[in-house]
């Protein structure tokens, strides 16, 4: 079973004269030496290779020619991921020319018609985000879509692999998928398994993630409501940094955000003032 590139993706590539979409051996590849991005998180990338084990590449690699070998030209993270969860190959766009612009058009331009699971849509998005630089706010305008709706389908890549492969296949919905997100991770598994083997409603799952949140979770000591910790994920998804509530009570408190370089908080006070630099 082919289990790398989604049918509703692979429907979102640009199908001209000069590119096509074919399994490519990841030992045929090589990195661009190029590439502005020379540091990937060690963790970030064993994480992307588990999900990868689970349900396959989603977001093909984009690669061109070069003598008996290829070159990447965007993907370099879900190439290295393959190849730590072993894979022997990674669907690839292979086009005769460089030109990363062309690709990103062109999967904005048929995320407006094609019809994908949440999954692929998700999958998409970071697509935009990791390979060509486009921010929840950017996406938001080129697809017309809201950030919020932007950013709550991007928390699904959050889910564990074996859940996301149960949305993927349509075994539970998008619906169940968000209320599932609100359970405790070491929880979100067991549950989507058993709403796929009973069919439970997206109510159902809902009811069951109010019942076990009525006690407060906890971040880095602090005791807070389950909706507030909601708030924080999808801060935290949107500035790219760890965002904590200090001295909450009753509604009100501090927020507190970490940066670690100069660069990261120029980054940070962009997104947060909506500066271009």
């Amino acid at each position: 079973m082919r289990r790398g590139l989604g049918q509703g993706l692979e429907a979102l590539l640009p199908s001209s004269e000069g590119s096509r979409v074919i399994e490519v051996e990841v030992e045929a590849i090589r990195p661009n030496p190029r590439q502005p991005r020379q540091n990937l998180d060690d963790e970030s990338l064993s994480e992307l290779a588990e999900s990868i084990k689970a349900v396959g590449v989603l977001q093909p690699v984009v690669v061109r020619p070069a003598g008996d070998t290829y070159e990447l030209v965007v993907g370099e993270r879900r190439w290295r991921a393959a190849m730590m969860a072993g894979l022997a190959r990674v669907p690839a766009i292979v086009r005769d020319t460089a030109d990363p612009e062309l690709l990103r058009d062109a999967l904005v331009e048929n995320l407006h018609r094609k019809d994908l699971n949440p999954m692929e849509e998700a999958a998409a998005y970071k697509q935009l985000m990791e390979d060509f630089g486009e921010t929840h706010e950017s996406i938001s305008r080129k697809v017309g879509k809201s950030r919020t709706a932007i950013t709550n389908k991007l928390r699904l890549l959050q889910l564990p692999p074996a859940v996301q492969a149960l949305v993927r296949t349509g075994r539970i919905g998008e619906g169940h998928a968000r209320a599932i997100l609100a359970l405790p991770k070491e929880r979100q598994e067991s549950v989507a398994l058993a709403a796929a083997r009973e069919g439970w409603s997206v109510r159902q799952v809902e009811e069951l993630g109010k019942r076990e949140s009525r006690a407060p979770r906890r971040r880095r000591g602090e005791a807070l409501p389950s909706e507030v910790e909601e708030e924080l994920d999808v801060a935290e998804e949107a500035l790219g940094v760890r965002v904590r509530v200090v001295g909450y009570r009753e509604g009100s408190g501090r927020l507190e955000v970490a940066f670690r370089s100069l660069d990261e908080l120029r980054l940070l006070l962009a997104r947060l003032i909506g500066r271009q630099r």
